[in-house]
C-alpha cells in the first residue's frame, strides 16, 4: 500500500498535512513530529524518484525495509495520541 509513494512522492504530502492537522486539534508534539516527518520522506521520496539521492540503481530500496514499518508504527501511535488528546478536551469542556 505504501508503495504508491514510490511511483508518487507528492502523496506522502497528504499524511503530512493531515498529521499537521492532527496537532492544530490535540497540541501534541508527537504528532507535529510526524507530521514533519512524513514532509522529509516526502522530500526524501522524491529525490529518489529523481535520481537525486541514488547512484544509478535506485530500483532495489532496501531503505524502505526500515522506513515503512517506522512510519506505519508512529502513524498509528500518533493517531492514538492525537485521538485521546482530543477526548480529553472534550470531556474537560463539558
Amino acid at each position: 500500500m505504501m508503495g504508491v509513494f514510490i511511483e508518487w512522492p507528492w502523496l506522502a504530502l497528504i499524511p503530512s498535512a493531515v498529521f499537521g492537522l492532527l496537532y492544530r486539534l490535540s497540541g501534541r508534539k508527537l504528532v507535529a513530529a510526524l507530521a514533519v516527518t512524513w514532509l522529509c520522506y516526502a522530500l526524501y521520496e522524491y529525490g529518489m524518484r529523481r535520481r537525486w539521492l541514488c547512484s544509478g540503481e535506485c530500483n532495489i530500496r532496501v531503505d524502505l525495509l526500515l522506513l515503512y514499518p517506522v512510519l506505519a508504527l508512529l502513524s498509528i501511535a500518533a493517531l492514538i495520541v492525537a485521538v485521546r488528546a482530543r477526548r480529553r478536551d472534550q470531556d474537560a469542556a463539558r
